[in-house]
């Protein structure tokens, strides 16, 4: 990774952002204690609606349970990252709006999540959302409470190819295609 847009601690935001993307092959190489810590506390540091934190990250490590949570979402390239997250969103705790009783378990898992996926770009880990999996397989295989729901498998370790973060291209829709000034 390059580090020329980095502050006194490390990359800035955006370019944590231009580098963090889909990594979809890992090697075996176990990952530090420390740094996995390290980006789980940068989830449990996200903002989230009415500082609610309706979140629970459940840690797959071991190659037993690992081997369950494939059951979920069968595709040869998961198979290989040391360590898997769920992230499960809990409906007790979050806030719903009241106007419209809108629940925002969902939106504040996500802002977890991609803390967490930031945090691991800036320790060289590589991360993919995996959200087409089977939730309720899973859920019984976890043995989540009734409104606890998975939302995001992300598998979590070492890119097999170190130079995936600069070489991988970001498909952007342009600036001025997505900012409105003022209204619509």
């Amino acid at each position: 990774m390059e580090k020329s847009d980095k502050n006194s601690d490390g990359f800035d935001l955006l370019t944590l952002s231009r580098l963090r993307c889909s990594v979809r092959a890992y090697t075996s190489r176990a990952i530090e204690k420390e740094k996995l810590e390290y980006v789980l506390e940068a989830a449990r540091l996200a903002p989230s609606a009415v500082n609610y934190q309706p979140w629970v990250f459940v840690i797959i490590q071991d190659a037993k349970t690992k081997k369950k949570i494939q059951m979920c979402y069968d595709r040869e390239w998961f198979v290989q990252a040391p360590v898997y997250i769920v992230a499960c969103g809990d409906h007790r705790l979050s806030w719903k709006r009241k106007n419209d009783a809108k629940d925002f378990c969902d939106v504040d898992v996500a802002i977890a999540v991609e803390h967490l996926c930031l945090a691991a770009a800036e320790q060289e880990l590589g991360t993919c959302w995996v959200c087409n999996f089977d939730a309720k397989f899973c859920a019984e295989l976890l043995n989540l409470p009734e409104e606890v729901e998975p939302l995001v498998l992300i598998p979590i370790g070492y890119p097999e190819n170190p130079e995936v973060f600069v070489s991988t291209p970001k498909k952007r829709k342009a600036f001025n295609e997505i900012v409105k000034w003022e209204k619509y």
